[in-house]
């Protein structure tokens, strides 16, 4: 790899730490900015909320963008707009204030997330794909392991503003890597269609919502409301595009069996990484009864273990067929969810942690494969929108596995935790089935192409 490669990739990875990062950061400041602003729990929600709306809602455009005039120019605006909005976050002084300017930190990530597998695509060979998109999630696993940690380092030292304004320097210096060194990438003959554009954040921003809603025990009738919003703009959306060489949502791509079936597992594998980082605090703190510090710690486990599997599960899928790989990832995840599920009231530390490992290196044994069989079963022009699917599965599958610990909930009052672990052990081993059922669909299509 040159020299300018390797600029590149430190200017992706910059920027997906960025954007990992600044999710579990504004969640774990968000008691402390409620106060210093004078918002009620209730209202302060918006600091999270407006950040997955405005990332849910513009993925898919956005990747489609990047098709038409180059990843790297997506890839530049987003960084751009995300270290401008971060100042913003840091100089506010309302709650409309910081929730409009997390609206464009969300743009910003967005746009990051929708071209930076697509980018990696372009610098790593074929043969290398896998340690490519690797790496890419040791950095999201190990952002998302650190980011409540260097939220309290830096609250315990200075101001919430600061949670933000360390994002200005980084991103600066995401910026100075990238122009330098990001790959030009090849662009499509097709024009943006502003119309689909529109409809699809609508689609994607009544989706969260109703299952946001559902999360909140919000207003049946909202709920409702919000899910018809979903399925009839989400109809016109399809319908609008139907025919087009690179729809904005790609249904074209989903007639290919592999990208079809991965998109599924991601879905799947992210609900149930959902359920159990929702629930998990509850059924610690509730049913094992540790303290607020010891969940801290008992968390930590899953994370740091998929950081660590998620480089060698990338060089592996560079040898061997991801639905092989994700298959035994997800039953392994599978496994850990129901152990976790099955605990004793009074387990030992070393039994928790170590289920909460089995799970972590299920969860990084999947990941990488998973991500190389989407990109590599899209053609190189379509990279923009498979990057957009990946980032747009994730989010869908953790905001339903949130839904589904608040429904728990309801179903079984202070057990709904372990109900919600039961049911990520069975969404594992939904995710688990997909995965394999690639290595019958990748013998289909080679047999087909040998007639």
């Amino acid at each position: 790899m040159s020299a300018r490669d390797r600029r590149a990739i430190v200017a992706i990875m910059l920027a997906v730490a960025l954007a990992t990062l600044d999710t579990a950061i504004a969640n774990t400041a968000l008691p402390t900015i409620a106060v210093d602003l004078h918002a009620s729990p209730a209202a302060s929600v918006w600091i999270v909320n407006a950040y997955q709306l405005a990332m849910v809602a513009t993925l898919l455009p956005l990747a489609a963008l990047g098709d038409i005039v180059g990843h790297r120019r997506i890839y530049i605006a987003g960084v751009a707009i995300f270290t401008g909005a971060s100042l913003v976050c840091g100089l506010a002084s309302s709650l409309p204030t910081l929730a409009g300017a997390r609206v464009l930190q969300g743009l910003g990530a967005s746009a990051i997330m929708s071209v930076n597998i697509a980018l990696i695509r372009f610098i790593y060979p074929p043969h290398r794909l896998g340690r490519g998109v690797g790496m890419n999630a040791l950095i999201v696993g190990v952002s998302f392991a650190v980011g409540p940690t260097v939220a309290s380092l830096i609250l315990s030292v200075a101001n919430w503003p600061w949670l933000f304004a360390v994002n200005v320097p980084i991103g600066i210096a995401a910026l100075a890597f990238g122009l330098s060194s990001l790959p030009q990438t090849p662009r499509g003959k097709h024009q943006f269609d502003v119309g689909a554009a529109l409809l699809n954040v609508v689609t994607f921003a009544a989706l969260i919502l109703a299952l946001g809603g559902a999360a909140q025990r919000a207003d049946t009738r909202f709920v409702l409301a919000a899910a018809a919003v979903t399925l009839v703009f989400g109809w016109m959306l399809i319908r609008r595009e139907a025919g087009h060489p690179a729809p904005m949502l790609p249904v074209d791509l989903f007639k290919r069996p592999v990208f079809t079936l991965s998109a599924l597992t991601a879905v799947c594998s992210f609900a149930a990484q959902g359920l159990a980082f929702v629930s998990l605090p509850f059924y610690f703190e509730g049913i094992l009864h540790r303290t607020q510090v010891e969940t801290g710690f008992l968390m930590t486990p899953w994370p740091v273990v998929v950081a660590l599997a998620a480089p060698i599960a990338g060089r592996l899928s560079d040898r061997y067929p991801p639905g092989l790989l994700g298959g035994i990832g997800l039953a392994i995840l599978s496994a850990g969810m129901a152990s976790l599920a099955l605990l004793p009231v009074h387990p030992p530390v070393a039994d928790i942690v170590t289920r909460m490992a089995i799970c972590g290196a299920g969860f990084g044994f999947f990941q990488s494969p998973n991500l190389k069989a989407l990109m590599s079963s899209a053609p190189p022009e379509r990279s923009g929108g498979a990057s957009g699917i990946i980032a747009t599965s994730r989010l869908i599958g953790q905001a339903t596995g949130a839904a589904l610990v608040a429904l728990g909930f309801g179903i079984a009052g202070r057990h709904g935790p372990t109900l919600a672990l039961a049911a990520g052990a069975v969404f594992s081993g939904l995710a688990a089935v997909a995965s394999s059922l690639r290595l019958f669909a990748a013998d289909h299509r080679a047999g087909r192409q040998a007639r």
